[in-house]
């Protein structure tokens, strides 16, 4: 049996979140494309920040990888335009730093 299509960690395979879970493949990250994710697991997030992106001023905290540090993307912990509320709480985890599983 053959468990739920999922993403791993590029470096070490730790599972870091469900396919089910991806909201958008439209993203931009620092290194490339990236996904936009409603849930993120074995993660851990750092200090918040305001960041220029290119949607706008947020607020966002880097998410690492829980077994190798590995810094896959960020958290949205606050956005300042209106139209991008909809990233709170929400995940960027960049298409190069992880990898599919059970596909």
């Amino acid at each position: 049996m053959v468990g739920p299509r999922m993403y791993s960690c590029c470096n070490c395979r730790n599972q870091i979140a469900l396919h089910d879970d991806v909201i958008s493949k439209s993203f931009q990250g620092r290194n490339g494309r990236a996904f936009l994710f409603s849930h993120a697991m074995n993660i851990m997030v750092g200090p918040k920040e305001d960041r220029q992106l290119m949607t706008g001023l947020h607020t966002v905290a880097d998410v690492y990888c829980c077994d190798c540090r590995e810094v896959l993307g960020w958290k949205y912990e606050r956005a300042y335009e209106e139209t991008q509320k909809y990233k709170e709480g929400k995940f960027i985890l960049e298409k190069s730093k992880i990898v599919k599983e059970n596909w």
